[in-house]
């Protein structure tokens, strides 16, 4: 869907004898005059919070993210001031350029785009300047410009026209990964920068199954899961509380959060050898420090089963606006395999989001073939890619 509207070449044309800047230590403001009854006609002041500017745009628009969230087409946990702050403290680098876009008539925020500025040593973009989300591109599921809905159109021409201005760092390559179905960035975005005689790649990236639940979990079983499937999940819960003491819980403000966490990377690390090399200390670090700000914002999900005492599978997830967000799993290869310990935890916490009342339950990225012997179906993940030449 490209929708008619200026490219950013007609639109930069339209600004640039418009804008006025006021230029503090904290960043830099461009605000447009009017210059007739249309003059504010996809057209938005916006302040650049670059790599040195104090406070950052993170602090400087802390009041305001999630309000701004809460308005766009697709809220996720993963563009939180919550997740976007961890992720770029823990895993962050280059220089960060995070710009915010107002309505000119109030002042209200309509759109931030939080970028990071990296010059690549390797690969296919190797000694070029590249502009990425934050969070791009691992470890975060979804991301996209934040945008209030509606806004959408004015908010890539005025993007579009910070991107052509002295205000932006010199860029090669704009790298927008992990664009959920419902963005406009790989729908109208890709039209107004083609109008400037650049070249965009759209392409989709993966696919996030995900679970419509329902109000009652039999009702689940019977309408989502195929009979062999429903069999064979039904099958393994009886043989596992047959063979065993089965318990399951989900990690809380009274439990010793650094030892559960642990005991999360040890059973993570147990799974497969690729799950082994992924959980290097950085991302050790990272799942600690990811765990206690999500607990205290309210959104982590850490569960465990048990059998006979003893921790045999566990799910990292969070939970976000009636959304269960299964992010990373581990579970025993050896003294509970032939109990399906992963299954079983599966099955549970499927149960428990639905006795919990939430909406949807999400499996994110990836398209292993257990999600969809559970039930699933497929979200596209999307990417766009704009050249500077």
């Amino acid at each position: 869907m490209i929708l008619d509207i200026p490219s950013c070449r007609e639109e930069t044309a339209l600004l640039s004898s418009d804008i006025t800047s006021n230029i503090s230590d904290d960043a830099t403001t461009h605000r447009l005059q009017p210059q007739g009854p249309d003059a504010f006609r996809s057209r938005l002041n916006y302040t650049v919070y670059g790599a040195t500017a104090h406070p950052t745009g993170f602090a400087a628009l802390a009041s305001e993210w999630n309000d701004l969230l809460a308005r766009s087409r697709f809220d996720t946990l993963f563009l939180t001031h919550e997740w976007q702050t961890t992720w770029w403290h823990q895993l962050g680098d280059g220089d960060l350029w995070i710009i915010a876009f107002r309505l000119p008539e109030n002042g209200r925020l309509v759109g931030i785009a939080p970028l990071y500025r990296l010059l690549h040593q390797n690969g296919p973009w190797a000694g070029s300047n590249v502009l990425h989300l934050v969070g791009c591109t691992e470890v975060s599921d979804y991301l996209d410009l934040i945008i209030e809905a509606g806004q959408e159109e004015a908010v890539y021409a005025t993007l579009c026209h910070w991107l052509h201005s002295a205000d932006a760092p010199s860029w090669d390559v704009l790298d927008l990964c992990n664009l959920p179905e419902a963005s406009l960035s790989y729908q109208t975005l890709p039209g107004i920068v083609r109008g400037a005689g650049h070249r965009v790649e759209v392409t989709q990236e993966d696919v996030a199954p995900f679970i419509p639940l329902p109000a009652r979990y039999d009702d689940y079983l019977s309408e989502r899961v195929e009979k062999k499937q429903r069999h064979e999940i039904r099958r393994k819960q009886r043989r596992a509380e047959r063979e065993a003491q089965v318990g399951f819980y989900v990690v809380g403000p009274e439990h010793d959060l650094r030892q559960e966490v642990d005991d999360f990377i040890a059973l993570q690390q147990a799974s497969r050898p690729d799950k082994e090399a992924f959980m290097t200390p950085e991302m050790q670090r990272f799942f600690h420090y990811t765990a206690r700000r999500m607990l205290d914002a309210g959104y982590l999900r850490l569960t465990f089963l048990t059998l006979n005492g003893v921790k045999a599978a566990t799910y990292f997830s969070f939970e976000y606006k009636g959304h269960l967000l299964l992010y990373n799993s581990g579970y025993d290869t050896s003294e509970f395999a032939q109990l399906s310990p992963g299954w079983v935890l599966l099955a549970y916490l499927i149960q428990h989001s639905i006795t919990e009342g939430l909406k949807v339950f999400d499996f994110l990225q990836g398209d292993e073939e257990y999600k969809y012997r559970f039930g699933s179906q497929d979200n596209k993940v999307m990417r766009t890619v704009i050249y500077n030449h």
